[in-house]
């Protein structure tokens, strides 16, 4: 019992589980005010509760740290407008922490879409930006131009730090180009998060991006140099050394399940970021669209750059993502619903270092999600609904 508790003048939260510092309270509570959680607790509330979901879970708010764009608009032009467009499509289904993932473009552009997502980190319409490239390999290039795929500069990469002026929060490069030891390290010392993706390097090579100070895996197994019993490559490399996160796509498409539940039982979920990859066909029909300057043609939902064939990111939702997990995922319930939480909010917001979302805990914000058998029923972000039911019944 927790009776004693004074919760006077803050919004009293109320269901029949709650996920909170990596346990299912049953029933669970918790108080928040002024967007940030003051109290959690597990029994019965202090008082009546001022909204109570008695026969659904809450969850924390999802963190995706790899998305494109959705709901028809994109990330990747720097449009305000298209930018607050995708990012209310995924708040909608479950996503209150986004980091904003740019492709690959030539020099000029990059400044210009860096500066023009800026403004919105301000705002807190985004968490922050991902460059995705351009420092890439060309031979696992898959939704990027490759002809604006280039080697690191130093110079280049002193302008993009001053144009995004704190706000680059994650970079994904390719470690066995020129160079790209030198910006890890560099964008390691800017307080950038470096990622391993889009790459043929070697086991070794691997090594040393880590060394250097990469921490995390860019949508493990897609566009990087597979396992090999005689080259293990970069897949080893970063699931062995517990510094790193990797992320996994978990749509069923980009990985098997089988594959998400092994990594999952090997390095534990702690350390597997569920993310979307989405671009702005996610939650539209089957057509065409673009990411970036390449055109892409989304078929039963798998979107493929028209020219080549590659998977051209993806077109689900954190929430679907979060679903498919949990049904997935192995043991006792309260371990499932643990583990598809920590790999949809806590991990990601960890392995790019925000440190106020990704929880239900005291002083951390009060962003939330009530699901009912795994999917997405409300959402709300600082203490305010943003998605009323309708609107995610359909989730996916």
């Amino acid at each position: 019992m927790t009776s004693s508790v004074d919760i006077d003048g803050e919004l009293l939260v109320a269901a029949a589980q709650v996920v909170s510092e990596g346990r299912v309270l049953r029933p669970g509570w918790f108080s928040c005010r002024n967007g940030r959680i003051v109290t959690v607790g597990e029994g019965s509330p202090p008082r009546s509760p001022d909204l109570d979901f008695a026969t659904q879970t809450i969850v924390p708010g999802f963190v995706d740290m790899h998305v494109h764009g959705g709901g028809g608009a994109t990330y990747t032009d720097g449009d305000p407008e298209g930018v607050r467009q995708a990012a209310a499509f995924h708040r909608a289904h479950g996503t209150t922490t986004t980091l904003a993932s740019l492709v690959s473009a030539g020099p000029s552009d990059l400044l210009a879409q860096v500066r023009g997502l800026r403004e919105l980190v301000a705002d807190g319409v985004i968490a922050g930006i991902h460059l995705e490239g351009p420092w890439l390999s060309h031979s696992r290039c898959g939704a990027h131009d490759p002809t604006v795929l280039r080697t690191p500069d130093p110079d280049e990469i002193e302008r993009v730090l001053r144009a995004g002026a704190g706000t680059i929060s994650m970079v994904t490069i390719a470690p066995e180009l020129d160079g790209a030891l030198d910006a890890i390290a560099r964008f390691a010392d800017a307080g950038v998060v470096v990622a391993v993706g889009h790459t043929e390097a070697t086991y070794e090579q691997t090594r040393a991006a880590i060394a250097a100070g990469a921490r995390v895996g860019t949508h493990l197994f897609n566009a990087m140099r597979p396992l090999h019993h005689r080259e293990p490559g970069p897949v080893l490399a970063l699931l062995e050394d517990e510094r790193v996160t990797v992320e996994m796509v978990g749509d069923g498409v980009h990985v098997h399940q089988g594959l998400l539940t092994h990594v999952v039982g090997d390095v534990g979920a702690g350390r597997v970021a569920l993310v979307t990859d989405a671009m702005a066909a996610a939650g539209m029909s089957d057509g065409s669209y673009r990411l970036g300057v390449l055109d892409v043609d989304v078929t039963d939902g798998v979107a493929r750059v028209r020219a080549t064939g590659a998977i051209a990111g993806s077109t689900a939702t954190m929430g679907l993502l979060f679903e498919r997990a949990l049904a997935a995922l192995p043991g006792p319930a309260d371990a499932a619903l643990t583990a598809a939480s920590a790999m949809a909010s806590s991990t990601p917001a960890r392995a790019i270092d925000v440190d106020d979302a990704g929880d239900l805990a005291p002083g951390m914000r009060a962003d939330w999600v009530v699901v009912d058998d795994g999917r997405v029923h409300e959402v709300y972000r600082r203490g305010a609904r943003v998605a009323d039911r309708a609107a995610v019944a359909n989730d996916g």
